[in-house]
């Protein structure tokens, strides 16, 4: 074997070698992430009112959710769990979140004309649990 023809097979080896192993690599990532992100089934998201919107804005959203929306409103009534902080945006959340969590998987959005956003963070606080549904 000539000089140039082992240095020219030395080199293909050596890139098998390393597209093999570059390839194992990404595959035990690629595992990790599916591993990490099905740990609890799904990433957690809530839907709450944006801080930005207006109150009017997020009285007609949260009137659209109770209502024609279908979300469950019943612990943001008076004397329930999710009455207080006894706030437009605190309900608007706690309704929007229902809703998105009741209707999800068959496709509503967390979007209510742009009065609302998406979380990582859960809102839930003292008595007041918000639910998450994979």
């Amino acid at each position: 074997m000539s000089n140039s023809e082992y240095r020219l097979s030395s080199y293909s080896s050596f890139w098998r070698t390393m597209s093999s192993s570059l390839i194992r690599i990404l595959l035990a990532l690629l595992l990790l992430t599916l591993i990490l992100q099905r740990s609890d089934g799904q990433f957690e998201e809530w839907c709450i009112a944006d801080e930005q919107t207006p109150d009017d804005e997020l009285m007609k959203a949260l009137n659209w959710a109770c209502g024609k929306g279908g979300a469950d409103c019943s612990k943001i009534q008076a004397n329930k769990p999710c009455y207080l902080p006894n706030t437009i945006r605190d309900h608007a959340s706690y309704a929007f979140n229902n809703y998105y969590q009741k209707f999800k998987n068959i496709g509503a959005t967390c979007y209510f004309n742009a009065a609302a956003m998406i979380t990582d963070l859960d809102p839930s606080h003292k008595s007041c649990k918000y639910e998450h549904h994979p």
